[in-house]
C-alpha cells in the first residue's frame, strides 16, 4: 500500500513507523513545516517526497492519505482526496460538525474515507464496556454518570474528541443525561447533565474516566492510552481496511468490521 501521511508532528512520525514495519511505502510527507530546502533535521523514508499542503502532485502515487492534522484544513483537504482518487484516514478532530458537507463533497469519489477522534482498538473497547455499563446503570437514580480527561499541555481541543464520543455513548445508553456540560461548574450540576471535564499538563497520552458514582460506592471504568502506539496502529489497520472500500465511514463501522460484532 502506498501512503501519504498528511500531518508530520509526533502522530506522523510514529505513523511513518508503524506503516513501514507494517511493509506499505511511504511515498508522501505532507506539513507545511517541511520542504525540500529545509527538513528540519527529519529523515524521511526511502521514496518519501516532501510537499508543504495537500496537492493532486503530492498525491499523485499514492493509494491512500492518513492525516493527523489541523481542523481548519480538513475540508479543503477531503475535496482534494475525493477529486484524486486518494482513499483517507481522517483522525484529526474538532471538524466533525462538518461531516454531511464532507459526505457531499466525497460523494463523487470511488473510494473510500474513514474518520474518528480516536482509532485506537482499546478505546474502542474502553467505549462499548462503558455504554453497557450506563445502560447498567440508566434506571439507578442513586447513580450519577460524568466524565473526566487527562491529556499532555500542548493539546488544543478540549474536551478531546474521544471525551465526546464517550459523553455521546453515554447519553444514548442512560437518556436520563440530555446534554453535555463541558464547561467549569460554577453551581450545582443539572441532573439531566453529563459534566464532562478535562485536565491538560505533564506528557499523559490520554486518560479517559467514567465515573458511576453513588453515596455508597464509586464505580470506575478507565482507558489510559501509554503511548502513541495504540492509535498509530489503529489508524494504519484502518487505511488498510478502507482501502478497496467505497463511501464515507465513522470509525465505529471499521471497529464493528475488525471485531466481527
Amino acid at each position: 500500500m502506498k501512503v501519504a501521511i498528511v500531518g508530520y508532528g509526533r502522530m506522523g512520525r510514529a505513523i511513518e513507523q508503524v506503516a513501514l514495519s507494517r511493509g506499505h511505502d511511504v511515498r508522501a510527507l505532507i506539513d507545511p513545516a517541511l520542504t525540500p530546502e529545509s527538513e528540519g533535521g527529519i529523515q524521511p523514508p526511502t521514496n518519501a517526497q516532501l510537499f508543504t499542503e495537500v496537492t493532486g502532485e503530492a498525491l499523485a502515487d499514492c493509494d491512500v492519505a492518513i492525516e493527523f492534522s489541523s481542523p481548519d484544513a480538513v475540508m479543503d483537504n477531503i475535496g482534494i482526496y475525493a477529486s484524486s482518487d486518494v482513499a483517507a484516514v481522517i483522525g484529526t478532530t474538532g471538524w466533525h460538525d462538518h461531516v454531511a458537507e464532507a459526505e457531499k463533497l466525497w460523494s463523487g469519489s470511488e473510494r473510500g474515507m474513514v474518520y474518528g477522534a480516536n482509532f485506537s482498538i482499546g478505546a474502542h473497547l474502553f467505549l462499548r464496556t462503558a455504554a453497557y455499563a450506563s445502560s447498567l446503570a440508566a434506571d439507578l437514580a442513586d447513580y450519577d454518570l460524568l466524565i473526566h480527561e487527562i491529556h499532555h499541555g500542548r493539546k488544543k481541543d478540549s474536551p478531546s474528541g474521544t471525551a465526546l464520543t464517550l459523553a455521546r455513548y453515554v447519553m444514548e445508553a442512560a437518556p436520563r443525561k440530555k446534554s453535555v456540560q463541558p464547561d467549569r461548574l460554577d453551581g450545582a450540576a443539572q441532573e439531566t447533565e453529563l459534566h464532562v471535564s478535562s485536565s491538560r499538563g505533564g506528557s499523559f497520552p490520554g486518560t479517559h474516566t467514567l465515573y458511576l458514582d453513588s453515596e455508597a460506592d464509586t464505580v470506575e471504568i478507565r482507558h489510559q492510552a501509554r503511548s502513541r502506539h495504540g492509535f498509530v496502529t489503529g489508524a494504519v489497520t484502518a487505511a488498510e481496511w478502507i482501502r478497496d472500500r467505497r463511501g464515507v465511514f465513522a470509525v465505529e463501522a471499521f471497529i464493528t468490521d475488525l471485531l466481527g460484532k
